[in-house]
């Protein structure tokens, strides 16, 4: 439910930044947020997913532990703001800095905190907080603020409205953060404890932040190859595919906690049963999106203005990709606990293929003339291949570690997937709002019919079933 309300409440934003802002100044605010981004998943230290075995395996009180996790992402957040204060084009390679631009980079701290917060909170099964302000505080805060500014700071009002969401997602993470673990009295920081959780940490972060890169990294091929304009048409596609992508993240905070216990009582059997589960839901999902989205792509960009359809293309690109890439990402969910240098490798090697790929494809189209519009889809080309890749190689090595297969492919799932596309080519000769309003309903209806009659079994059912609170885990039958 959390995916779907963060999915309206992000919509709206990226209406207000097309109509609003246009593609240019929308492709500026895009790179900013690409770096601040960044640079505070590396400020987590991997304790975003770290965190829980770090709590799991410790005799002090949590409350400490939450604190010297707290003083690691903020010793790191200062460094990083500290790093962009100095270097600000990092931020705008293809942009002027002008005004405040530098001091952008305290925002660092404040997504860091956040992300340490919110996994502290589903150690606990917490799941609601951080909910509650993905999917309605920070998207709606976006899209207020955002909506007000464009009157008094149309320049900046992107900016400064990301600055207001993400100042409002911090309070709304760490207010139940302290009614769950309360303030650590007689807290001390242990310098030598806080750089070995650092150390210990590096490879989750290192996973984290090359996870993110490969998704976000053509962005920023994308800013040092073109204007800020085709910046702001890819972005524009790139959210909205990633909304798909986004389903995955709403089960990361209770599927590290399963896993971590899980591997604790050397269950290994219901590991993979788990990651099956979840890489089913994910991938049938984002197979629904992927389809009713990608048939309708022109309609769908269009809706964010007229100078946006030009990524119609790239959006059915990324779209794909996202599917492609979801089994690979949910078995890195394990890969970090039970083989995360290999897991390290194939995802150093899965971004430096993309990126590589990324300049090969936008310069051999520039060299053989092809318009800048199809040019700029070579990133998202590269990225759909690199995760196929990089996906194939994950969920294959999880496989043979856990003695047992994840792959969430179907028989029932490839035939919603095939139905879904037949209702598609129907629709497609509706005129275009008839397409929108109608079109995908009827598409979604048609897969989802197929889906839960073929491909749903007892344990997918339970996912609508109400879980004890007690009981932390996904399927009946886990541990």
């Amino acid at each position: 439910m959390g995916f779907f309300v963060r999915l309206a409440g992000r919509m709206p934003f990226l209406f207000i930044a097309g109509r609003v802002y246009g593609p240019e100044l929308t492709g500026r605010f895009a790179l900013l947020v690409l770096v601040l981004e960044c640079a505070a998943l590396l400020a987590t230290l991997g304790l975003k997913r770290g965190l829980a075995q770090a709590l799991a395996q410790t005799d002090r009180p949590h409350s400490h532990v939450v604190a010297d996790a707290l003083v690691v992402a903020l010793f790191a957040g200062l460094c990083a703001a500290g790093v962009l204060a100095l270097f600000p084009e990092i931020m705008y390679p293809n942009s002027q800095v002008r005004g405040l631009d530098r001091a952008l980079g305290l925002i660092v701290f404040a997504l860091a905190w956040s992300d340490v917060a919110f996994s502290a909170l589903a150690y606990r099964h917490n799941v609601g907080a951080q909910v509650t302000a993905r999917a309605i505080i920070e998207p709606w805060t976006i899209t207020i603020a955002a909506w007000l500014l464009s009157y008094v700071a149309h320049k900046d009002g992107l900016i400064l409205s990301y600055v207001c969401s993400t100042s409002a997602m911090l309070i709304a993470a760490m207010v139940p953060l302290l009614r769950t673990y309360g303030l650590p009295h007689g807290w001390k920081p242990r310098p030598v404890e806080l750089a070995a959780m650092a150390r210990a940490n590096a490879p989750l972060a290192g996973a984290d932040a090359l996870e993110w890169g490969s998704r976000n990294v053509d962005r920023f091929i994308l800013g040092l190859m073109f204007p800020p304009a085709f910046v702001g048409v890819y972005y524009m596609a790139q959210q909205v595919a990633t909304l798909a992508q986004k389903f995955k993240t709403t089960f990361d905070p209770i599927l590290g906690p399963v896993v971590t216990r899980c591997l604790a009582v050397g269950d290994k059997a219901s590991v993979a049963k788990q990651v099956r589960q979840v890489a089913f839901w994910i991938v049938a999902v984002q197979g629904a999106v992927a389809i009713s989205l990608g048939i309708t792509s022109d309609g769908v960009m269009g809706l964010l203005g007229h100078q946006f359809v030009a990524g119609a293309g790239a959006l059915c690109i990324l779209l794909a990709a996202e599917v492609l890439a979801a089994p690979g990402a949910v078995s890195e969910s394990v890969l970090v606990y039970v083989a995360r240098h290999r897991n390290l490798m194939v995802s150093i090697f899965t971004i430096t293929l993309q990126i590589a790929l990324s300049f090969v494809l936008v310069l051999w189209l520039r060299d053989q003339g092809w318009p800048p519009a199809y040019q700029a889809a070579g990133p998202a080309v590269a990225l759909a291949l690199s995760l196929a890749i990089g996906s194939v190689i994950k969920a294959t090595m999880l496989s043979r570690l856990l003695g047992a297969g994840v792959s969430p492919i179907r028989w029932g799932l490839i035939a919603a997937m095939l139905v879904c596309a037949g209702v598609g080519v129907g629709i497609s000769r509706f005129p275009e709002w008839a397409q929108l309003s109608i079109g995908i309903p009827l598409m979604l209806a048609a897969y989802f019919l197929v889906l839960f009659r073929l491909a749903f079994g007892p344990e997918d059912k339970a996912l609508f079933r109400k879980m004890p609170r007690e009981q932390p885990t996904l399927i009946d039958d886990a541990p």
